[in-house]
């Protein structure tokens, strides 16, 4: 009997290796006021379904993708820059489409103050979206962190933090969880101890429109590797960064570093935020531990609307087909760009083929 109860364990063992986790992450998914007015409809209704069409096989390839709400749902009246309030359907399209978590730490969380916080929170459980950065209160912190998501029987811990808030202060209960690194060592060590195989940190951090990363970033980056997470995933900058596979020496382990992923979508105009890039990753059981494998990108143009009816799409590079005649030469300089500035510097994250 006891030698079958160890054949079965083993048995069990050897399938769980085998299963591989597919994670997606994307950048700030932003909502400046001509987006909303693009997806106005005459009924007063908000259509974002045209925005995420071609990349949704790519989202849902996924079991896990990630995206960064960068907007409140403050509800009515709906406004972009400087302060955003994005209507409660554009987190609605961002689920429907496959996304898995929402990302809430950044510095325009607290756009509509304490009142907006806790209704994004709101709206988000009320449309079963998971998301972690920002709490209504710290017992509901207490209650969601570490974030550990199980995916055939690989635990997975997101945790996600913010530089800051624009200067807004926090004004009652609600949690806006910056980047700490006692916070963040304490919060990898609950991680573990519930019994994380892999950890990913994700940052908003950095200085924007710049293409490399800053002095902080690396810090951070090198500390996080010494705390032995297993994916790093940045976004702010609202431009792509370099991406590389770093191996921690004193883990034995790879460990993928992502400084900024640019822009989902969003109605900024210089050429380097005209897009931004998808990352996609897998991991796998190895020895009783997660690894991670064939960690790649691909890259991504916000095509903007130039008539009435029209809304802004995102427009893959592998689909120049999809793209308007009057677009092409800003599609090309992004992505010319985008490559000999910055992914050509990656190390060990290749453009998917």
């Amino acid at each position: 009997m006891e030698l079958l109860s160890i054949m079965l364990l083993s048995l069990v063992s050897l399938l769980q290796s085998n299963h591989t986790v597919n994670l997606t992450f994307v950048g700030d998914a932003m909502q400046h006021a001509p987006q909303i007015t693009a997806a106005q409809q005459p009924d007063g209704s908000y259509d974002y379904s045209p925005c995420f069409q071609y990349l949704e096989q790519d989202i849902s390839w996924a079991d896990v993708a990630v995206v960064n709400l960068e907007c409140p749902l403050g509800g009515k009246p709906y406004t972009g820059y400087p302060c955003f309030s994005a209507p409660d359907s554009y987190a609605r399209q961002l689920r429907d489409v496959g996304f898995d978590l929402f990302l809430t730490a950044n510095n325009h969380c607290l756009d509509r103050r304490d009142k907006g916080l806790v209704r994004t929170c709101h709206v988000l459980d009320s449309m079963g979206i998971a998301h972690i950065g920002t709490y209504p209160s710290q017992q509901q912190r207490d209650k969601v962190i570490p974030y550990i998501i199980n995916v055939k029987g690989m635990k997975i811990a997101f945790l996600d933090y913010t530089y800051g808030t624009n200067g807004i202060p926090i004004q009652g209960n609600v949690v806006v969880d910056f980047i700490d690194r006692q916070l963040i060592a304490a919060d990898i060590a609950r991680a573990r101890e519930r019994g994380a195989h892999a950890i990913c940190v994700n940052l908003h951090w950095g200085i924007e429109y710049t293409l490399k990363p800053v002095d902080s970033q690396r810090s951070l980056a090198d500390w996080l590797v010494s705390q032995g997470v297993d994916l790093i995933i940045g976004g702010h900058p609202h431009v792509v960064e370099p991406m590389e596979v770093r191996h921690s020496q004193e883990y034995d382990k790879d460990v993928l570093l992502v400084y900024s992923m640019g822009n989902l979508i969003s109605n900024q105009s210089d050429i380097d935020t005209r897009g931004g890039a998808m990352v996609k990753v897998s991991l796998k059981m190895q020895n009783g531990r997660a690894v991670i494998v064939d960690p790649r990108y691909k890259l991504f143009f916000v095509q903007k609307p130039v008539a009435s009816g029209q809304n802004y799409v995102l427009i893959p590079e592998s689909r120049p087909e999809l793209l308007r005649p009057d677009s092409r030469a800003d599609f090309d300089r992004f992505m010319r760009r985008t490559h000999e500035l910055v992914t050509g510097h990656n190390k060990g994250v290749p453009q998917e083929k």
